[in-house]
């Protein structure tokens, strides 16, 4: 039906030619920001309603005092049902610290919440279908737990700004909602989230459209195909100067794979841009010194590009 829709409007009501660039561009644009806003809006409300369950403050009571290795599967199977984008993640990762959570564990769930959510799961289901899905979903938790297990074994605590440890943000009463709240607030937080992620949405899905119709299949597959054993690695570089969420990301990946980049690139390249940022650093320089600012971004980039070696060899 939006495929329909998607070709009357291009090919019809403008009257572009099927096979022409600029028709195949505005044909993609069109049929993956319709069926992208059909997906967000129906999960994120479903999840949202899940989400009522895991308020902040619950969060950072389930994590504090959690035995390692334990600590940091939970905090990253708890970033998947509480979203946050890299930059807005940073003041959790504060009053976690601040709770008790172990260093180790915070930073599992510091790099897990922005990668691994369900915009992601939402958006690469209805684009590439569940496989693909759930392995970025399961690689995802993987970078974030072994990260988190490195840098915590580490014992780098001293390497957290001095103020992080002297806050006293406290314990906030955790306020329960009757069937009908959980319902309003679901339609709430769909609207707002809808508002904050539909530019990058179409954005991204812009950027997609013009890569679709107008980069050549050669070009990419030339500097990103398995025969450049670099590769992985340049796509990485690529990806942490770029800030965007899973929304903005994922349509460009989108049309990545179709001009032939190998899964594991892609990936990589996905994971490089929702998990390690340039805001994301700077902000994150006001709350740890540069060696354990260092580590993180080197621990996680190297779990990043196994991953991508990983996936490039055996699919």
């Amino acid at each position: 039906m939006l495929k329909n829709f998607a070709d009357y409007v291009t090919f019809s009501l403008f009257g572009l030619l099927k096979g022409s660039q600029t028709g195949e561009a505005l044909n993609f644009f069109i049929y993956d920001t319709l069926k992208i806003f059909l997906l967000l809006t129906t999960i994120i409300y479903v999840v949202a309603v899940i989400r009522t369950s895991f308020p902040p403050e619950k969060t950072k009571r389930m994590l504090s005092h959690k035995r390692e290795y334990v600590g940091n599967i939970l905090a990253a199977l708890l970033g998947i049902v509480t979203p946050f984008c890299s930059c807005s993640a940073v003041p959790l990762f504060i009053g976690f610290v601040e709770s008790g959570v172990p260093l180790g564990v915070t930073f599992s769930f510091l790099i897990s919440s922005p990668m691994v959510n369900e915009v992601a799961l939402i958006m690469l289901w209805g684009l590439f279908g569940w496989k693909i899905a759930l392995i970025y979903i399961g690689t995802g938790l993987v970078v974030a737990i072994i990260a988190g297990i490195v840098i915590g074994k580490l014992k780098m605590e001293k390497y957290v700004q001095d103020y992080v440890w002297e806050m006293q943000v406290g314990n906030a009463e955790i306020v329960q909602m009757n069937f009908r709240e959980k319902l309003n607030y679901a339609r709430e937080y769909t609207l707002d989230l809808l508002k904050k992620i539909w530019p990058y949405v179409v954005v991204g899905v812009g950027l997609g459209a013009f890569i679709h119709g107008y980069v050549p299949a050669d070009f990419l597959v030339r500097w990103a195909g398995r025969d450049n054993p670099f590769a992985v690695p340049i796509a990485v570089a690529l990806g942490v100067p770029l800030y965007s969420n899973a929304a903005g990301v994922i349509p460009i990946v989108h049309a990545l794979m179709e001009k032939g980049m190998a899964i594991g690139t892609v990936l990589a390249f996905m994971m490089a841009v929702t998990a390690l940022s340039l805001p994301e650093a700077i902000i994150l320089k006001n709350v740890l010194k540069n060696r354990l600012l260092a580590v993180f971004f080197g621990t996680v980039a190297t779990a990043i590009v196994i991953v991508g070696y990983l996936f490039n060899a055996i699919l």
